[in-house]
């Protein structure tokens, strides 16, 4: 098939190059002039595992270009993704302007019957909106459709390869024929493809991701209450874990959630439920705990240094809100670092991927090093904020010869707890007992 991608973000292009993976032609549109050159010359904008080999193959096999010439891209496109930013406003609502923009534009170069799917996170009834603007610019036949991604970033072109679910929100059967020709090749496994009307496949991914953010929060919370009553939060994951109608994923404890996702999507749930006078007392709950969550961890570091730490130097490993991506929206790593600059403290960072990402917001804010060990130097004590794997197995007797003293306060409950009392550490991680 002729497919056309509007919008190369990391869901655009994510989609994109995995499309042309089965053999369709693809080509991606952006209004960046710098960014089209940049992946016209084979280089990807963003990092993201796996994804460079299926680029890089997929141009030097023609199924995969790109270009800022919306028309070309539409004019013998059978399928039409709109992958666009879809901000929060200063309500919480997600900010339409992009997609029904590209919508209004599309509409006035089109001849022929064409697909438009809509593959950004939006709220319920904006397919609806998108159908008005081409009624209203053309009286060409499109038929709109409605199709949440749930890309995980770091596994993210696992996640297209083969979705556990693919969600399709159209009543067309002419959409529904073209669409299911397309996913075909990637649930050859038995995985379903979910026809829905359009209305609650938008509200699919908000509830999908609302979901796990509550998750997520439950446990957080379970982990603060198990510091309190002396329990182990592993223990009482496992516990509960294992329980089938629970399951174990999205229960570790840490310093909250981040990312372009959960944050902007429960945000935008409570907006959509606040309009229809619908009060969602769960969600407006999770945002608040998680909020507190993000800074747990300078909690700790001000009741050890019994609330000075005016003049005191930290290493943190970790900026990425999360491990295998160069990530850093609403990463829990930028509060920490911003509430021990405003109690008076420096820091030196370390990332394996989001140094760069975070020196574009940051600047010499703090102090930036080459190596995790390099972070250490100087420093009065180590925190932890992102779980990469580098960091889960690292040399403890270099990090006793760097750091100025053996404290480390860990966001992410990388390390064994018999371990660090061995090694004679001060040790205080999240829902577990604390070693001193």
């Amino acid at each position: 098939m002729k497919i056309a991608v509007i919008g190369t973000g990391y869901v655009g292009l994510v989609t994109g190059t995995c499309l042309a993976e089965t053999g369709n032609d693809v080509i991606c549109v952006d209004i960046n002039e710098a960014k089209v050159k940049q992946m016209q010359a084979g280089e990807v904008p963003i990092y993201e595992p796996g994804l460079d080999l299926l680029f890089h193959r997929n141009i030097e096999q023609d199924r995969l270009t790109f270009t800022t010439n919306l028309a070309d891209a539409v004019k013998d496109a059978q399928i039409i993704f709109m992958a666009l930013p879809t901000p929060p406003g200063g309500d919480g609502a997600a900010d339409l302007s992009y997609i029904l923009g590209a919508a209004k534009d599309i509409s006035k170069l089109i001849t022929e019957y064409k697909v438009i799917v809509n593959k950004s996170t939006v709220p319920v009834g904006t397919a609806d909106k998108v159908k008005a603007v081409f009624a209203e610019n053309t009286s060409v036949e499109v038929d709109v459709v409605s199709n949440p991604e749930f890309l995980r970033e770091g596994v993210a072109v696992d996640d297209f390869m083969k979705p556990d679910r693919v969600v399709l929100g159209t009543k067309s059967e002419k959409a529904k024929k073209l669409m299911t020709e397309l996913y075909a090749p990637y649930v050859r496994q038995g995985n379903p493809i979910l026809f829905m009307d359009e209305r609650s496949s938008e509200l699919t991914k908000y509830a999908a991701n609302s979901f796990l953010a509550t998750k997520i929060t439950f446990m957080n919370e379970i982990a603060n209450l198990c510091e309190l009553v002396g329990a182990d939060v592993d223990a009482v994951r496992r516990g509960i874990g294992s329980d089938d109608r629970i399951g174990k994923r999205f229960l570790f404890p840490g310093v909250g959630y981040g990312g372009s996702c959960f944050p902007k999507d429960v945000q935008a749930l409570v907006k959509s439920s606040d309009d229809y006078a619908y009060d969602f007392q769960i969600l407006k709950s999770v945002m608040e705990v998680n909020e507190r969550q993000k800074t747990i961890l300078v909690d700790k570091v001000l009741k050890y240094y019994k609330g000075d730490i005016k003049g005191k130097h930290f290493a943190l490993w970790g900026l990425a809100f999360k491990p295998e991506t160069d990530d850093i929206r609403e990463a829990p790593a930028l509060y920490i670092i911003d509430e021990l600059v405003k109690n008076g403290a420096t820091v030196t960072v370390f990332d394996p991927e989001a140094m760069t990402n975070v020196k574009n917001i940051l600047g010499d804010k703090i102090k930036y090093a080459k190596n995790q060990y390099e972070a250490l130097e100087g420093a009065e004590a180590l925190l932890i904020a992102t779980e990469w794997s580098v960091f889960r197995n690292p040399d403890f007797d270099k990090i006793e010869h760097i750091l100025k003293n053996k404290v480390v306060f860990d966001g992410r409950n990388l390390y064994d707890l018999q371990k660090m009392i061995d090694l004679g550490y001060y040790y205080n991680s999240i829902g577990r007992k604390l070693i001193d």
